[in-house]
């Protein structure tokens, strides 16, 4: 198996210096940005395994020539590895509440290299959900005893329980992203009863996926939320107009 890892960049690129894929003579794991340049780096790797060879090096110009108009510039390392190391552990984001627009959300970041988990008091709405899902009677629990780094999202029936899981999550001073479904109006309720308890509400989002459009379609509200989510943890500024090549 050859790692192909991309050591340096110039100019724009598809993906950043350390990106990496790993080429078996038929199979394939990761990307390093897809297009002619992952492709060329493909046929390399395999001739390396059928020739026996342990290193090479490539140096690409992101051009016509090759069919992508990135302009820029990418060389790799091509390595000899026994096997490709294991997935990494994918981060945890609970999503309170298995309405439409949780549903909607568990979907849309199952896309990504995240791990959803959709909790819920009410047997009958999880039952319509995909994925994961926790059916309990004490959700802010869950909460409690979640993995270090977890996200939350809190979007269930209840003002009420939103609160005490909007509070609870801010607790947690692990959690790059805390997130609650509402308005303004229903804001400003929550800082009162947070401030109360001592809590420092600038580390909430809410409304989440506010600002983008005004359409409030359950799946539109989770595309931009799931925008929101992946650009914290990954500390990508949305829009994502920051990158200008990204095929």
């Amino acid at each position: 198996m050859i790692r192909v890892e991309i050591t340096r960049t110039r100019g724009s690129a598809p993906r950043e210096a350390g990106a990496a894929m790993f080429v078996a003579p038929d199979s394939l794991t990761g990307t390093i940005g897809g297009g002619q340049l992952e492709y060329m780096a493909i046929d390399r790797a395999r001739q390396m395994i059928a020739r026996g060879e342990k290193a090479a090096r490539m140096d690409v110009p992101l051009g016509p020539e090759i069919g992508q108009c990135c302009g820029g510039r990418v060389e790799l390392e091509l390595r000899h590895v026994e096997a490709a190391p294991p997935a990494p552990d994918r981060p945890q984001v609970l999503i309170f509440g298995a309405g439409h627009v949780g549903r909607a959300l568990a979907k849309a970041l199952a896309l990504l290299p995240l791990r959803p988990i959709l909790i819920d008091q009410r047997a009958g709405e999880l039952a319509q959900a995909t994925g994961e899902t926790r059916l309990t009677p004490l959700p802010e629990a869950e909460i409690r005893r979640a993995p270090y780094g977890t996200s939350h999202i809190i979007l269930t029936h209840d003002h009420a329980l939103d609160f005490l899981l909007a509070a609870e999550a801010l607790r947690r001073l692990d959690a790059p992203y805390v997130g609650m479904i509402g308005s303004k109006t229903k804001l400003a309720q929550f800082r009162r009863f947070a401030r109360a308890q001592g809590l420092d509400t600038d580390r909430l989002t809410c409304p989440i996926g506010a600002g983008y459009s005004r359409d409030k379609r359950p799946e539109i509200i989770a595309a931009f939320t799931a925008a929101e989510i992946i650009g914290r943890l990954t500390e990508t500024v949305f829009p994502f107009e920051k990158y200008p090549c990204n095929s």
